[in-house]
């Protein structure tokens, strides 16, 4: 039986000693990318290091690499809405969100539905130019480690083609978040998310 967990990075340590508490002996096989649990009874758990690559491939080195500060941007962009936040150990210092009406499709053909498809596409650059001007005020100056992004991918890559922002596509990790149309909450969420350890578990029947 397969399953995914996630675990935010204070409780990890604690998480991988209970794994071997349920389970038996631990082995470790640990990579710069992820770290493999295989206990006694046949369970084992593959965590994917986060902010990859981790440098000491041990148990002792995961913990401290997941626990090591780090200032985290967060870039949401959809045609919708955007978000972007600068967060310290798990705590948002610096944000903003904010929205764009983006004009739905229409049933209609011809001529109506050129108009319709043009006024999306310029409403759409408008949005994504409002998501790049956050960015540079937000993340730019904001001396990062680590950029986390979501919503629309190929928003989000517009807003990065900016040379402005030519020293943030470099510092891009996973995960790519999958979000709604990014309000406050669902800002302060992804700062949540894009911390947390995913965990693949897999226990015998």
């Amino acid at each position: 039986m397969s399953k995914i967990v996630h675990v935010a990075p204070e409780r990890l340590d604690r998480w991988l000693t209970g794994f071997g508490e349920r389970h038996g002996d631990v082995e470790y096989d640990v990579t710069p990318t992820r770290v493999t649990l295989s206990a006694e009874d046949g369970s084992s758990a593959v965590v994917t290091v986060p902010f990859e690559p981790l440098a000491d491939l041990s148990r002792e080195g995961l913990v401290a690499h997941v626990l090591a500060p780090r200032r985290l941007g967060i870039l949401l962009v959809r045609r919708g809405g955007y978000g972007a936040g600068v967060f310290a150990d798990g705590k948002l210092l610096d944000s903003k969100v904010g929205s764009r009406h983006v004009q739905g499709t229409t049933k209609a053909g011809g001529w109506s539905q050129q108009r319709y498809a043009r006024r999306r596409d310029n409403q759409a650059r408008e949005a994504f130019a409002a998501a790049t001007e956050v960015a540079v005020r937000i993340l730019a100056p904001a001396k990062l480690d680590v950029l986390v992004c979501g919503g629309d991918r190929r928003a989000v890559d517009t807003v990065l083609e900016d040379p402005r922002l030519k020293e943030l596509p470099g510092l891009v990790r996973p995960p790519f978040l999958g979000v709604p149309d990014p309000k406050q909450k669902v800002l302060e969420q992804a700062g949540v998310d894009a911390r947390a350890i995913r965990i693949e578990l897999d226990q015998p029947a």
